[in-house]
């Protein structure tokens, strides 16, 4: 029989109870929303006279809203096109990095099997999807998800041109839309997650983990930024590959992105939180429109865990690509 220890049963404690507490933020935000507006159209009954100048007020008062929160913008256009049936859209930024630089590939591991060793040019490409399952249960609070990501190494640049390597990340995911603030930010989304990740690779090259995860999405303007934790679902010792993973991914990541003008910049930070063998992963990007969708992409990272073969050795790849959509 399986035990969990005592830092998983400590995780899975503060996952509950983090789920506990913004749902009944959520909630009381709601309902304090709710009072006051109905507070409002009481007035605005009581009041004929002044109907119009309330409505113009209310009006602005929207718009300038939108104008300020490019978060909420696309969390209402991406509910508008969900009204529509079996509408597939775009889940994370998508992206083509038709010139990466590694000057440090995993070639060990590559080596002890057989395989060429991987130059330090390739291509590196993710696609990123999402589909909505079920909209407004639980009371209408709440809306389910699944998306799947892929993420993809080409060794474009070697003979025969093959694909080192292929994560495959499906995921089902609840979403809460919320209201309340957080050190200056306004938090507009809390999700719960089930994910799966792998790369159906063969037997010394095979990595997988399941983990359920709680994400925090906040914003202010033309900034937002992400807070994602999760607990890894544990696995027979004899069937994990990767048994050493949370040393290198640790247990969550902060991730962001604030939009000055045209201009995208963006952020992901890992960290294990282990002060004996502190590793973690630091990616940041830039994207700049170029026609319609497509815009200039390109991004840094520096750290472990880029890709699952990779995820318990150092990396630090310059790229420049295009990507059809950014965070924000």
């Amino acid at each position: 029989m399986y035990t969990l220890s005592k830092p998983s049963r400590i995780a899975l404690f503060l996952f509950i109870l983090f789920v506990c507490i913004v749902l009944t933020s959520a909630t009381l935000a709601e309902t304090m929303v709710s009072n006051t507006l109905a507070l409002k159209g009481e007035n605005y009954l009581s009041e004929e006279t002044s109907r119009e100048p309330f409505l113009l007020t209310t009006e602005k008062e929207l718009e300038s809203e939108t104008a300020r929160s490019l978060l909420g913008e696309r969390i209402a256009t991406e509910k508008q096109i969900y009204k529509k049936p079996f509408v597939v859209s775009l889940h994370r930024p998508n992206y083509f990095l038709g010139i990466t630089y590694n000057d440090h590939p995993n070639r060990k591991v590559y080596e002890s099997v057989g395989i060429n060793e991987p130059k330090q040019y390739e291509a590196k490409y993710q696609l990123s999807l999402r589909m909505l399952v079920w909209s407004d249960i639980f009371y209408g609070k709440g809306d389910l998800y699944a998306a799947y990501t892929q993420l993809s190494l080409w060794q474009i640049y070697s003979y025969s041109s093959p694909f080192r390597e292929t994560n495959y990340e499906p995921e089902l995911l609840l979403s809460f839309d919320t209201e309340f603030n957080v050190l200056g930010l306004t938090n507009r989304l809390f999700i719960i997650g089930l994910n799966h990740q792998s790369n159906g690779m063969g037997p010394v090259l095979s990595r997988s983990w399941n983990r359920i995860y709680m994400e925090f999405i906040a914003e202010r303007g033309n900034f937002f930024t992400g807070l994602k934790s999760w607990y890894r679902i544990p696995e027979d010792e004899e069937e994990d590959d990767n048994p050493d993973i949370e040393d290198y991914l640790g247990y969550g990541q902060l991730f962001g992105a604030y939009k000055y003008k045209k201009n995208v910049f963006s952020f992901m930070l890992r960290n294990n939180l282990q002060f004996d063998e502190n590793r973690g992963a630091l990616e940041i990007g830039w994207s700049y429109p170029l026609k319609n969708n497509l815009r200039i992409y390109c991004q840094y990272l520096n750290g472990y865990g880029e890709s699952l073969v990779d995820y318990n050795v150092l990396t630090r790849r310059i790229s420049i690509g295009v990507m059809i959509n950014d965070w924000i």
